[in-house]
């Protein structure tokens, strides 16, 4: 069995101190709250990751519905990378009594499995480091043709 040490809240700096007492005191991972408004989550794990060795890195849970997925594939494997393969994306809807109204995001379930669909798809697309295309219902992408990073040190 493995433990994880969850931070419900707080700013990089806490991230980071909390993370390194963790790992020093035998944790396997270590997760944060990444909300619709408020501290950055993968700032506060970049924060996590340079502090520490070999705790797995993640959010409890990334709505990747409200995410513009290509933004999301940088942040992952730039993490990704800078942890040496420590990341763990966890994702789901999320739940709309956390802000998703207040600032105008889908609320509708459906709608938004169907980004979240989507987005699993472009994130295993880009991070492959290929040229990529993809065609859906709510996202289009023509051919990458930019520096793509190269993919996760860890395989999706």
């Amino acid at each position: 069995m493995k433990y994880g040490f969850v931070l419900p809240y707080g700013d990089a700096r806490t991230a980071a101190d909390f993370a390194f007492e963790a790992e020093q005191a035998g944790w396997d991972g270590f997760f944060v709250w990444e909300p619709v408004w408020g501290w950055e989550a993968w700032m506060l794990l970049t924060a996590a990751a340079m502090r520490t060795q070999r705790l797995k890195l993640g959010t409890m849970i990334t709505p990747v519905s409200r995410m513009r997925p290509w933004e999301l594939a940088g942040k992952t494997v730039t993490l990704d990378h800078l942890s040496n393969g420590r990341v763990i994306l966890s994702v789901g809807l999320g739940a709309v009594d956390t802000g998703f109204a207040e600032f105008s995001e889908v609320t509708d379930r459906k709608t938004r499995a169907e980004l979240l669909d989507e987005g699993l798809d472009i994130l295993t697309g880009l991070w492959r480091g290929q040229p990529f295309n993809y065609e859906g219902k709510h996202y289009r992408i023509k051919e990458t043709k930019f520096f793509a990073p190269p993919p996760p040190v860890q395989q999706p």
